[in-house]
């Protein structure tokens, strides 16, 4: 095969018998010629002519985009934001025209957007794409998405879905926004709009990932979805730093079935250190046993409040069993009269 493809490519090549013509032939056009007026001295030669002015002009362009940086550092300074550090986490900025970020600027801090200046070097700061997306072909559009589609109410609940989260911003309206905004739909999330943070969430990358991790622990894909219907936020915690270290002790030291997040996933919602194990040790140390509702969302009084009535009822609980074998042996022994 492989002299076959050698025999092949000789075959296609052109022969190497070429016919160059001689040097003397060659016509030496392209090099500029050294040329005597008649009866001049040697000094005075003839040169090449100028440079095109396309050439002689790339000065000036380069004035005009140092004007234009200079211009745009002014600006965005007058707005409260550091061109240079802008710059050194979004690069695009350096070439994006200045009034097409004023545009941007204008369109964010009028009605009916109405973003104060705060505000706007909120959402700059974390999403500095914000100044370099088309206005008219992605951040209005995103605009009308959330509005029109996600069913934000006003343009008050607008401000305050891109204050928690201006990467929705940064977002394409076909290829992220909408699929995930399908994929809530699907498992039940009926009103997105109060949960737009995850609109931009991978559904692939992030939220899948998430709904088989339980279903891995061998819950059904319904209940797994029945889990982030119930409580959506579950969404945003990290698979490795949350859900396996708060299973593993609830599953280890606390000794519970790993059915009770189902009926509570909120339990993902807690710190570690400073609420379930401390709650859990107060709990075990009166041998008492509460719903994991009840054990973690109560305030430090309720809970105590609620550790004594547990406590309390237990022990009558126990007193009961204690005294109903004495009563049964006392009955037996007056029929045996």
């Amino acid at each position: 095969m492989q002299q076959e493809a050698l025999s092949f490519l000789s075959s296609t090549l052109p022969p190497h018998n070429h016919h160059f013509p001689p040097f003397s032939r060659l016509r030496l056009s392209n090099f500029p010629s050294l040329s005597f007026k008649p009866n001049s001295s040697p000094s005075s030669i003839f040169f090449p002519p100028n440079p095109p002015d396309s050439l002689s002009s790339a000065p000036s362009a380069a004035g005009t985009l140092e004007t234009d940086i200079h211009e745009k550092l002014l600006y965005l300074d007058t707005l409260g934001i550091d061109f240079l550090t802008l710059l050194n986490r979004h690069p695009p900025l350096l070439s994006s025209p200045l009034s097409a970020v004023k545009s941007v600027v204008d369109y964010m801090t009028t009605p009916p957007i109405n973003f104060s200046l705060p505000d706007l070097r909120r959402l700059v700061s974390m999403c500095p794409e914000l100044l370099t997306s088309p206005l008219t072909s992605h951040t209005i559009p995103v605009i009308t998405f959330l509005l029109r589609e996600v069913g934000v109410d006003s343009t008050f609940d607008l401000r305050q879905a891109l204050r928690r989260r201006p990467r929705l911003l940064a977002c394409s309206v076909d290829l992220q926004l909408r699929p995930t905004l399908y994929f809530l739909r699907g498992i039940g999330i009926l009103e997105p709009r109060r949960h737009t943070y995850l609109l931009s969430c991978s559904v692939e990358g992030k939220l899948l990932p998430r709904i088989e991790f339980f279903e891995r622990l061998g819950f059904s894909r319904r209940s797994a979805a029945a889990m982030f219907k119930r409580f959506p936020q579950l969404f945003n915690y990290s698979i490795g730093e949350n859900y396996e270290p708060k299973l593993n002790y609830l599953l280890g030291e606390m000794g519970r079935d790993v059915r009770e997040v189902l009926e509570f996933p909120q339990y993902f919602s807690f710190s570690l250190e400073n609420r379930i194990k401390p709650r859990h040790v107060a709990c075990a140390g009166r041998g008492v046993r509460l719903p994991l509702a009840v054990m973690l969302k109560t305030k430090e009084d309720g809970f105590r409040d609620a550790l004594e009535v547990q406590f309390v009822l237990n022990d009558s609980q126990e007193l009961k069993r204690m005294k109903k074998p004495v009563v049964s042996a006392y009955i037996l022994r007056e029929k045996g009269r």
